[in-house]
C-alpha cells in the first residue's frame, strides 16, 4: 500500500480477521491547530480496513472499495493513532469492515464502516 507507507503507517498484526495497524502525529498531516487532517485519519482507516478484507480472499481476488462512513469522534494533536480493522461480514462478492481508531489513551478518534466488492475470484460476480 505506497499511499500508507507514504504517510508512515505501520501495521502491528493481521490476519483474515482482525488487522491493527498504527500512525504517528505528524506536522505535515494536519489542518490549522496542530490537528491530525480527517483525510489522514480516513487513510489510515480504510488502508486497515482494506488489507483485512484483502487477507481473507481466495487465491487470485482482490477488493475495491465500494462504499465508505466514517464518523469523527474527537480530534488527534499528538501520539499515536492505533487502528483496530475488524471483518463483519464475509461474503463470496463482498466484505463489510469495521475500522475503530483510537489515540494513545485508548479514547475512540473515528469509526469507519466500509464495504469492499470481491474481483477477481472463481464465481464473483462483484458486490
Amino acid at each position: 500500500m505506497p499511499f500508507a507507507a507514504r504517510l508512515g503507517m505501520t501495521v502491528a498484526r493481521a490476519s483474515a480477521e482482525t488487522v491493527v495497524a498504527h500512525l504517528q502525529w505528524q506536522p505535515d498531516l494536519c489542518t490549522a491547530g496542530g490537528t491530525m487532517h480527517g483525510g489522514a485519519l480516513m487513510t489510515l482507516a480504510d488502508s486497515t480496513g482494506a488489507l483485512c478484507a484483502f487477507l481473507g480472499l481466495p487465491a487470485g481476488a482482490t477488493t475495491a472499495t465500494t462504499t465508505s462512513h466514517t464518523t469523527l469522534f474527537r480530534a488527534a494533536r499528538s501520539g499515536t493513532l492505533t487502528a483496530t480493522a475488524t471483518v463483519l461480514h464475509r461474503g463470496q462478492s463482498s466484505v463489510v469492515v469495521q475500522t475503530d481508531v483510537t489515540d494513545d489513551r485508548g479514547r475512540a478518534v473515528c469509526r469507519t464502516t466500509q464495504t469492499q466488492a470481491v474481483l477477481g475470484a472463481s464465481g464473483s460476480q462483484g458486490a
